[in-house]
């Protein structure tokens, strides 16, 4: 279950309100990975589909991990006692 979010724009994009600051095709998958994080319980029911490509994160960010959008874009976000904390759409490239 998601418990916070780290940005007022992903909170938008997961209670279905579009926002001008991230591109809109990247909302609609989005909303679609925020859902199925919202609703597992174990952080390995992430791995499927593969193409979450489910990493936990390292350095600064050795506590979160990160399941893909698409190459660019990533959904991060801190696990801890089976709950998503400090979710956050995030250009990782950039």
């Amino acid at each position: 279950m998601i418990i916070s979010f780290k940005s007022k724009e992903t909170a938008k994009v997961f209670s279905g309100v579009y926002t001008l600051k991230l591109p809109i095709n990247i909302q609609r998958i989005a909303l679609r990975k925020l859902y199925m994080l919202d609703a597992v319980v174990n952080i390995n029911e992430l791995m499927i589909p593969p193409a979450n490509r489910l990493e936990k994160l390292r350095g600064k960010n050795k506590h979160s991990y990160s399941i893909r959008i698409n190459n660019q874009w990533r959904l991060c976000f801190v696990w801890k006692d089976g709950n998503a904390h400090e979710v956050i759409i995030t250009d990782y490239h950039s």
